[in-house]
């Protein structure tokens, strides 16, 4: 399906959100909500790849452009509480999806508002990442934004240096997780200060977690995957062969095709 609409959301602190919203946006659907290093540009692919729900609306989260800067009252539960905002501009029956950090948001969210649906890939939660806030607090001190990309990628996802050379090497692309890393220490910092509940989604009628083939039970998202998962107990765990935490960068369509598989029971 296409994109149809963009709308803006108003958010507390002045501050606001950009949603896009691919098919029918009066028809219920499901709802994308990305997570660190990540917009809603960069899960048009997938969006557009679903087809089990009539629509589909991406969360650009505050921090990334064109929506507006986190301010300074930032933490996951002003994260809650924009969700909570988009989600009353949705038609409902919703579905949620949401992604690594946007993945542990939309699981608090529901503590909150009432799922049918809740679908997470590779959700991270506390001590995900903590070893690196150190360093990526000296980066964000001095506007270092290329290193807190090569943070990200080396220290904690455990890519290569090469890797990363590689990434530099496109200009556009290294330009762009430049600026994706701009809100990155508020936001890994946000995640360590969180506090998750024993038992999560207690209130969803039905959870699936997705997990990449080349993470299960590999540090870090392997083990933190574990770490949500037991305490969701009810929840249908799904692999997803071949691919590893950037499935919606490198395997878009065979990821659109897990999601709509987890509507057929629903």
């Amino acid at each position: 399906m296409e994109r149809t609409i963009q709308k803006s959301v108003p958010v507390s602190g002045g501050s606001w959100v950009n949603v896009d919203v691919y098919g029918n946006p009066d028809l219920p659907g499901l709802l994308i909500l990305p997570g660190v290093m990540s917009d809603a540009q960069s899960w048009s692919s997938v969006a557009r790849s679903v087809k089990a729900w009539p629509s589909v609306s991406v969360v650009n989260r505050r921090g990334r452009r064109p929506s507006g800067p986190l301010t300074a009252d930032y933490s996951i539960g002003v994260e809650v509480d924009d969700l909570l905002r988009v989600l009353g501009t949705i038609p409902e029956p919703v579905s949620i999806f949401g992604w690594s950090y946007g993945g542990l948001i939309a699981l608090l969210a529901a503590d909150e508002h009432p799922v049918e649906h809740l679908i997470a890939y590779e959700p991270v939660i506390p001590p995900f990442a903590r070893h690196a806030l150190s360093d990526l607090k000296d980066a964000a001190a001095q506007s270092n934004r290329g290193r807190s990309v090569e943070i990200v990628n080396v220290d904690i996802s455990g890519f290569s240096a090469e890797h990363v050379d590689v990434l530099r090497a496109d200009k556009g692309q290294w330009k762009a997780l430049c600026e994706l890393a701009e809100p990155l220490h508020a936001e890994l910092s946000a995640l360590d200060a969180s506090h998750p509940p024993d038992v999560l989604a207690g209130k969803v009628e039905r959870v699936d977690l997705i997990i990449g083939q080349h993470n299960r039970s590999i540090e870090p998202y392997g083990t933190s995957f574990d770490r949500i998962s037991s305490r969701i107990p009810t929840a249908r765990i799904h692999q997803l062969d071949g691919n590893g935490h950037l499935a919606h960068i490198e395997a878009p369509l065979q990821l659109g095709r897990v999601i709509d598989a987890t509507a057929a029971s629903v």
